[in-house]
């Protein structure tokens, strides 16, 4: 692994992770295009920089989790994000390798159409959300809907956001664009949907860091890899935290995953046009 290879990566990974493209989508287009494919090992050892970057970004809503529980014994957020991640958790322990290792969620075509159907749902969430909710509040204009705040969300609400979380497992769906996509449907705008997607998403990093250095052969493949995984986590790191800071700061001014949308379904179909003129 060289380093600049490790950039690379980290890049990537910092950047698809939390921007929702789907980082796993982008990772099985390039085992599937490039020569030589992708270290998936490398790709979860660098986790770590993911991981911190969410802990900085996200400091004084963390800190203010920890006053609830421990000062004024508010337990209903931090349970909240840990329904939210145990379904995720389970499914990542058990079918994880599964998926990973069973070419039909892995191959282009399927990956591409993941992509592409999340991507359509991105570009016309918005008209779907005011048109629901003009049954409901007589509101035809998404900007005026009355919208649910993270701290208010019910226990079977942080459930649907976990269960939606595990269909990310599935390359080319994305963990951030699925949770935010089912936080808008249940109430969420999008910038507080995001914030919840991020925070549920630590105990899953937390987990997924602690797994690449309880086995020998991930400790070995530290020891081998050393300045490749220093250099790839603080890649993740940075960008990361870039990419967080940037996509709030969007889905505040924007309130619409629209543009990821446009981006994935452009890129989505991009790949089946390729694969089908390659077929003639």
């Amino acid at each position: 692994m060289t380093i600049w290879l490790a950039i690379i990566y980290g890049v990537v990974q910092g950047l698809t992770e939390f921007i929702p493209v789907s980082s796993s989508g982008h990772l099985a287009l390039a085992q599937n295009f490039l020569a030589g494919g992708v270290d998936q090992l490398f790709i979860e050892m660098i986790n770590l920089g993911t991981l911190l970057a969410l802990l900085i970004a996200f400091r004084k809503k963390l800190w203010s989790i920890l006053q609830d529980i421990f000062i004024k014994r508010n337990f209903k957020l931090a349970i909240n994000l840990l329904i939210t991640a145990i379904p995720a958790a389970i499914l990542g322990l058990t079918l994880s390798d599964f998926i990973a290792e069973t070419h039909f969620f892995g191959a282009t075509v399927v990956v591409a159409l993941a992509m592409m159907l999340v991507g359509l749902i991105m570009i016309f969430l918005n008209p779907i959300i005011a048109r629901l909710n003009a049954r409901h509040f007589q509101i035809t204009s998404v900007a005026n809907v009355r919208t649910l705040k993270i701290n208010n969300l019910r226990k079977k609400q942080a459930l649907v956001i976990g269960l939606s979380q595990s269909v990310a497992l599935i390359p080319g769906v994305s963990r951030s664009g699925a949770t935010i996509i089912t936080g808008r449907l249940l109430g969420l705008d999008s910038r507080d949907a995001a914030e919840y997607s991020f925070l549920a998403s630590i105990p899953l990093f937390c987990g997924v860091v602690a797994k690449g250095f309880l086995s020998s052969s991930d400790r070995a493949y530290w020891s081998a890899n050393f300045w490749p995984l220093v250099i790839g986590n603080l890649a993740a790191f940075v960008v990361g935290i870039i990419a967080i800071r940037f996509l709030l700061a969007y889905l505040k001014r924007q309130n619409s995953l629209r543009l990821f949308g446009i981006y994935r379904v452009a890129l989505a179909s991009s790949v089946l046009i390729f694969l089908l003129l390659t077929q003639l």
